[in-house]
């Protein structure tokens, strides 16, 4: 049971580091940390608790990287649904940032988004579903760095780092189009507190980053990993 907590601590520590930046520290005109700030707040969150608990459980945080690790030949499939529901659970549990954000005078999580993620009038700039379906599943593809940076080939310890600094790329990116998703279980918390247009758009932040996880770890495994191990 230890891998199934950590992946639900892993995945607290994700949605309420990166979605509380998100929530709690941009709203500032002078002092606020911007689109850069909640950037690099998801990437440290992957970072720290990779390093902290990854040992325990491979640091997965995330549906989709548990899927591309299990198309990739690198996870076990009976621990897959195990993993995704505790994934789910903890980014649930991580709502505890409503309670905080409900302590200021004003605070609507309906209107404010709660950091949900969303396409068309609930796109950061407006974008469309289609702009965002494309972006969450080349995004989600592209965490075949997962895959290439904890190749037994690849430098030993480094592998929190190249995915950390990833999924700061990857939300400096998209953060404009969709608030930025590659991760259900982090759609999904932000949205049942939320309660409105955020959970009727979920089933684009689930379907795209799923379908682009399991084709990034095809290309890898059959045509960039190295077979001569």
């Amino acid at each position: 049971m230890k891998k199934y907590f950590a992946e639900f601590f892993g995945t607290f520590w994700l949605i309420f580091g990166g979605c509380g930046s998100a929530v709690l520290a941009t709203a500032y005109p002078e002092l606020g940390i911007g689109f850069a700030g909640v950037a690099l707040a998801f990437g440290l969150t992957v970072l720290t608790m990779a390093y902290a608990v990854g040992h325990i459980s491979g640091g997965h945080f995330n549906p989709a990287v548990s899927v591309s690790l299990f198309i990739g030949v690198r996870f076990n499939g009976k621990d897959l649904l195990p993993y995704i529901v505790s994934q789910v659970i903890g980014a649930i549990a991580a709502g505890v940032l409503y309670l905080i954000a409900s302590g200021k005078t004003g605070f609507d999580a309906v209107a404010s988004g709660f950091a949900s993620n969303g396409f068309g009038e609930h796109s950061p700039n407006g974008y469309d579903m289609m702009a965002a379906l494309l972006i969450e599943f080349v995004l989600t593809a592209f965490f075949l760095i997962i895959m290439g940076s904890t190749d037994k080939l690849a430098p030993a310890g480094f592998a929190p780092i190249a995915i950390g600094l990833g999924l700061t790329l990857i939300h400096l990116i998209s953060i404009p189009v969709t608030n930025t998703s590659v991760n259900p279980a982090r759609s999904t918390g932000v949205a049942l507190f939320q309660g409105g247009w955020a959970v009727e758009q979920l089933w684009l932040f689930w379907l795209a980053p799923i379908a682009g996880a399991a084709v990034g770890a095809a290309i890898y495994r059959f045509v960039l990993a190295n077979d001569d191990k």
